[in-house]
């Protein structure tokens, strides 16, 4: 074999392994920071997150979590959780919650019991979040075919499983609008008129796929006595729908179409005029790693075109397209329950691959909003804890027996981020359109910056990410900072990567124990942690502008702090 023969080879076999020359280029990525080129405020879009289990709210590391997740933002952080009208005991489980808020009497009279429900919402109200309440799912009771009804999931099994008498539509309407009227008016009660103002209700969860076994009309039947009861209960509260997921499928785009239509220009179900009440827009957009060859590949450009699908079919509704979008779920795959063991392509979320996703994807969520001209508000990250399971077994979640992810110091860097975020520049690889359309393949990685500017300080967040899991070398990044109006600034690094920020990394290197020490666990918090690179320092500024350069390891983030 000649040697050019040989190097071709060897170039070739880098492609097919998804490494391509990501290790063999090593030229600076160049990156422009216009702090004086606004581009909107930085809406706290990351500030939600949901969960599928309501009951691990109060438990132990669930209201650890809580109390960090509240902590690392500046505004209100919104939560949303499934099954807060489900009839049962209360116990946890993966994929299931029940409060048992509705049963009747054996004469068929309702019996309501909000301990349960207010158990959750006195935890997120302690900590100065806000419910973004879902109404369902079905109590037992009002259930069309309320038997079989609880379930008992686990990741090895069909997911279609889950799937039991709480997903059917009520047997009276009527009495299902009762409880929401009461469900409103105790919470109403209980926290005052101002506290539930502030809240987003929104009802059921994914209704064009099995969370709901009624029909298109029914789910807009049963939309109509649900906003009807909220609204008579508190006439300023905020309430909206439908939570189809992947718009970028037909069967969800009709779907959600159909409900905007019914909102529009359809004859209500109880009051029989034109229209229905609506404060929000809620859709689900997901991304589909797989696996090959033994690496994981996200797709980060499949949950960008639901998104995007999901905003030109808003942006299609005159009246409606000001209305605030929550994109309810927006994650990088589906079932945050569905462990590693079981479910491979999941590996990614443990590490740093989830952490430079996550920053990758939400600043493109930005991009992708004022391109269709729409009111994004939210974008909830469905991901939190799972209680009494192994250390990192692979669970889509945000810490692991009360310690926390690398993916967790994503949100605390958003949370330093403030006022309006402002232009970036450069010869870049992807932008939000190549991403969009072809996600990020290339041989290059997605190296790119999102940035923000207040009165007296700025931030730059960027990342180094690519679709494939494979390991490649640091890419030096020179951000040039422009439009800086004083002499000198002051400048803090905080970085997520092989060695900082990473708990997970500081586990292996322990032995991956099952059952870490107590000195190991105070070890594992603290490593846990945003985790700053060096001590702060003074940079120089000329003629309005100031230069930043660093080795960006592969699928880290970092974030620099200005001040002046």
């Amino acid at each position: 074999m000649t040697q050019s023969t040989s190097v071709r080879s060897i170039l070739l076999l880098l492609v097919l392994t998804g490494i391509g020359f990501r290790c063999l280029a090593q030229d600076t990525v160049a990156i422009q920071v216009h702090l004086d080129q606004p581009k909107g405020p930085m809406t706290p879009i990351w500030a939600w997150f949901g969960y599928d289990e309501p009951n691990y709210t109060y438990m132990k590391d669930g209201q650890k979590l809580l109390t960090e997740i509240s902590q690392l933002s500046k505004v209100p952080v919104y939560v949303r959780t499934h099954s807060l009208l489900v009839t049962g005991d209360g116990e946890a489980a993966l994929k299931w919650g029940s409060t048992n808020a509705y049963t009747e009497d054996k004469n068929g009279n309702p019996v309501y019991d909000w301990t349960i429900t207010d158990r959750i919402f006195d935890t997120y109200i302690k900590r100065g979040m806000k419910p973004l309440a879902q109404i369902g799912f079905m109590p037992q009771a009002l259930s069309v075919k309320p038997e079989p009804y609880r379930h008992h999931w686990q990741p090895d099994h069909p997911y279609d499983e889950i799937f039991t008498g709480w997903a059917y539509p009520p047997k009276d309407y009527k009495k299902f609008a009762a409880l929401v009227y009461a469900w409103v008016q105790h919470c109403v009660a209980r926290y005052g008129k101002k506290e539930v103002e502030s809240w987003y209700w929104e009802l059921w969860n994914e209704p064009n796929i099995g969370y709901w076994k009624g029909t298109t009309e029914e789910y807009i039947k049963l939309y109509d006595y649900t906003a009807d009861a909220v609204k008579r209960a508190l006439p300023t509260a905020r309430i909206g729908g439908p939570e189809v997921t992947g718009p970028n499928w037909k069967d969800a785009a009709d779907f959600l179409k159909a409900f905007l239509d019914h909102v529009v220009n359809g004859t209500n179900y109880v009051t029989g005029k034109t229209g229905s009440p609506l404060d929000l827009i809620s859709f689900h957009a997901k991304g589909a790693p797989t696996l090959v060859n033994g690496v994981v590949q996200m797709n980060m450009g499949t949950q960008l075109r639901d998104i995007d699908k999901g905003f030109e079919i808003v942006a299609s509704y005159p009246t409606l397209k000001h209305l605030p979008i929550i994109i309810g779920e927006s994650d990088p795959e589906g079932c945050a329950a569905c462990s590693e063991k079981y479910h491979p392509e999941n590996a990614y979320r443990n590490g740093t691959m989830y952490s430079s996703y996550t920053a990758a994807s939400f600043a493109r969520k930005y991009e992708l909003a004022a391109a269709r001209g729409v009111n994004l508000a939210g974008a909830v990250t469905w991901a939190f804890e799972f209680e009494d399971q192994p250390w990192f077994a692979g669970f889509r979640d945000l810490a692991t027996n009360g310690v926390d992810k690398p993916v967790l110091n994503v949100f605390r860097m958003f949370g330093k981020m403030q006022g309006n975020r402002v232009a970036v520049s450069g010869a870049l690889a992807y932008d939000f359109i190549k991403i969009k359309d072809s996600s990020v393949r290339g041989p290059q990685p997605d190296i790119n910056a999102l940035a923000t500017k207040d009165a007296r300080t700025a931030a730059i967040m960027v990342w180094n990410y690519h679709d494939n899991n494979s390991p490649a070398p640091a890419t030096p990044v020179s951000i040039t900072i422009q439009g800086i109006t004083a002499s000198k600034v002051r400048l803090q690094q905080y970085r997520i990567d092989a060695s900082h920020s990473n708990a997970y990394e500081a586990w292996k290197q322990m032995g991956s124990p099952r059952q870490p020490t107590p000195e190991q666990i105070t070890t594992l918090e603290k490593t846990g942690q945003l985790q700053v690179t060096g001590g702060p320092e003074t940079l120089p500024v000329n003629n309005g502008a100031a230069v930043v350069r660093l080795q960006l390891p592969w699928q880290a983030v970092s974030l620099f702090q200005l001040s002046w």
